[in-house]
């Protein structure tokens, strides 16, 4: 677990980084709620317009060549995510302090990718040489893509499961 370094596991890795964003999102002036249990397919709800985005928090510090390496998919049990389950993506590069929040559709659908569903990405929050490989940047920081109006526009089927009237 050399590469967890500070938690015993990646589980309780991956509670700390849910963790850090939910604060993170309450500082973008977002009202966050945590479904009870690991039963849900994603990780945190977050209040936009009339529904809840239903955000899977994903987090890397695997350093490549290229960038950090950034998985995309449940365990190796687990069936693949569906736009049915997830409504974002968020991707914390842990050594940079870097939050992506990407909508579902892109990397389950793959727009514009060969692939139907992404896997994994590299991502590279900091000045890249060639930039046209990182088709992800755009995403870093994009918090306002999670707010109500925005997130509709952008086709993005807000959940209601979560919603209290």
């Amino acid at each position: 677990m050399a590469k967890c370094k500070g938690f015993r596991t990646y589980k309780e890795r991956g509670e700390w980084v849910e963790l850090r964003f939910m604060a993170e999102a309450l500082r973008h002036g977002f009202r966050v709620s945590k479904p009870w249990g690991d039963s849900s397919a994603y990780d945190v709800g977050v209040e936009a317009g009339e529904g809840v985005l239903r955000v899977q928090v994903k987090s890397t510090d695997c350093r490549t060549q290229y960038g950090y390496l950034c998985q995309f998919k449940p365990n190796a049990r687990s069936r693949p995510y569906t736009l049915k389950q997830v409504d974002f993506f968020v991707a914390y590069v842990i050594p940079r302090d870097a939050w992506y929040v990407i909508p579902a559709a892109v990397i389950l659908s793959g727009e514009g990718i060969k692939a139907t569903t992404i896997k994994a990405m590299t991502l590279l929050p900091e000045k890249a040489r060639h930039p046209e490989r990182y088709r992800f940047e755009g995403y870093r920081e994009a918090w306002e893509l999670m707010q109500g109006r925005n997130a509709v526009d952008s086709g993005i089927t807000l959940s209601t499961s979560l919603h209290r009237t």
